[in-house]
């Protein structure tokens, strides 16, 4: 894909999540790996409902900023998981309602966030890992994410929002937006005891669409 379609993209979807209230006002974030290596990223204080292609931030393969606005605060969390996860392309920070929500219920397993609800949740983004509280741009969130070495494509930050990792741009906001659903499903069945996907079922999901489950 060009730049310039990269940039278009990016600002297409951003937009699309914002306009469905998965991201209010100037937060989360969107990153994504350009053809030369190099990285496309939202700056710092912008709103994913008004973002301009032509002054997205960007660096090149050395990681330096060679164009645009200055970046988001939440680099470090984008650059964790560039490099623990060779098959990263693109990262989406998320502010989004029914992922928080869910991340303040005492029952929530730290292990395995999101209960096996749906099939498309396992498939999309394996088990996802409950970080604790940082402050937001606490360069801590990325030395965090880099102790999980790798083995998660997508984290929930305690009290704050999803971190996810994918091939690329567009499966990356397919994937969060997968699990804020399956974050809202939890909290609306909280308390009826909803029938959960058997251990048997969640095994055939991982090796019928082989699946990165961490174990």
């Amino acid at each position: 894909m060009s730049d310039t379609a990269l940039r278009e993209q990016i600002c297409l979807l951003a937009k699309s999540m914002f306009d469905r209230g998965l991201t209010g006002g100037s937060t989360g974030n969107i990153s994504a790996r350009t053809s030369d290596g190099g990285l496309l990223v939202s700056p710092t204080g912008t709103s994913f409902g008004r973002l301009d292609p032509a002054r997205l931030s960007c660096f090149d393969a050395a990681g330096t900023l060679i164009g645009g606005d200055s970046p988001t605060r939440e680099m470090p969390l984008h650059s964790a998981f560039y490099d623990t996860r060779s098959s990263a392309g693109a990262v989406v920070h998320l502010h989004s309602c029914h992922s928080v929500a869910w991340s303040l219920m005492p029952e929530v397993d730290e292990d395995n966030f999101l209960p096996p609800l749906t099939p498309y949740a396992i498939m999309k983004l394996g088990r996802v890992k409950l970080l604790p509280f940082y402050r937001p741009g606490d360069p801590a969130m990325g030395a965090a994410v880099r102790g999980l070495a790798g083995k998660r494509s997508a984290v929930m930050l305690a009290n704050h929002g999803p971190v996810v990792a994918a091939k690329d741009v567009e499966a990356a906001c397919n994937a969060i937006e997968e699990l804020e659903d399956t974050a809202r499903l939890a909290i609306l069945m909280r308390g009826y005891s909803p029938r959960q996907l058997t251990p048997e079922q969640i095994t055939d999901l991982v090796t019928h669409f082989d699946v990165e489950w961490d174990a």
